[in-house]
């Protein structure tokens, strides 16, 4: 009989894989990475790395065009003068501005602009690796994205026409929901084979038989497990701020005053975790990414039987 790869951790008692490439996290340790100075990114890489995370995007959510080049420029000089076992910092993950306001979430619509390159030459940088974006409102900035070789990513929208995508964004949440009648965001991403797909495995945001119906649709080796972390994780922030709304962690999850789900405060290597006791993961899911991004995996972790970490290398 078969073995899925899904099961694999009921019969070995050490496993090995590379460092965990996180391509969509705000920050961590009480560092907000639409906020912070350039040593605060540095201590948050140095962080990251004790999780097993050897590459991060920093994500910066919606803000305004001055806000997010400066902090672009921050990133960037953080990026150069990163301490040894740290998490390399290979570009910036843009997640806000050009999204839907049906589907904001806890983004502040004030920030919002049309998708249009003159308005993405605003904020452009060729440390923005990834945009996510809606789709159904564009007006010529994905194709200018392509030709720059920055992956667009289908995230906080409605439209079901991915073609041009190459990946959707913590799928299911923030957008075109599964409906029986109606073509959706959701629906397309778990249909075609060829997109990549996040999503936030943390046991909030998405339920166990949504998470399965995902993993059963979506081919192995086209899943990529993101954090979506909030700067409160792994700190003893309990209020904050975030993307112009108060945040609220309750010890579960983090909400705004009017009850909206903010992001997450789980980390990868504890989603890995979470995963594996569901008997939900493959060790593809950390290969996946590196593959998404043409990269070669970076360093080694080996893990126990439950996918606690035992010992990192850079």
């Amino acid at each position: 009989m078969r073995v899925e790869p899904i099961m694999r951790s009921c019969f070995k008692s050490k496993y090995t894989t590379p460092l965990i490439l996180e391509q969509h996290i705000h920050g961590a340790f009480g560092v907000n990475f639409n906020t912070a100075g350039k040593d605060d990114v540095k201590y948050a890489c140095q962080e990251l790395f004790k999780h097993g995370i050897g590459i991060v995007f920093p994500t910066l959510v919606t803000d305004s065009v001055e806000n997010i080049k400066r902090q672009t420029e921050i990133i960037k000089d953080a990026a150069k003068e990163l301490e040894k076992n740290s998490a390399k910092i290979l570009g910036i993950h843009l997640e806000g501005i050009f999204i839907n306001p049906e589907k904001r979430g806890i983004h502040n619509p004030e920030h919002f602009l049309p998708l249009t390159v003159d308005n993405y030459k605003k904020i452009e940088d060729d440390f923005i690796k990834i945009v996510t974006l809606a789709p159904e409102l564009d007006q010529g900035l994905i194709d200018y994205l392509k030709s720059k070789g920055v992956k667009v990513q289908a995230g906080h929208c409605l439209g079901h026409n991915l073609e041009k995508i190459d990946g959707t964004t913590h799928t299911f949440n923030a957008m075109g929901a599964i409906s029986h009648k109606n073509p959706s965001t959701a629906s397309s991403a778990l249909i075609n084979n060829n997109l990549y797909s996040e999503i936030i495995a943390d046991g909030i945001h998405v339920n166990d038989d949504t998470l399965k119906l995902f993993f059963k649709c979506k081919p192995e080796d086209k899943v990529i497990l993101v954090s979506d972390a909030l700067p409160i994780t792994k700190s003893d922030i309990k209020e904050t701020t975030f993307a112009d709304h108060k945040i609220f962690y309750d010890g579960e999850k983090a909400t705004s005053q009017d009850g909206v789900l903010a992001g997450s405060t789980t980390l990868l290597d504890e989603v890995i975790k979470i995963l594996n006791a569901k008997q939900m993961f493959s060790k593809k899911f950390i290969e996946n990414p590196y593959k998404y991004h043409g990269l070669r995996p970076l360093g080694k972790i080996t893990w126990d039987k439950d996918w606690n970490i035992l010992n990192i290398k850079a």
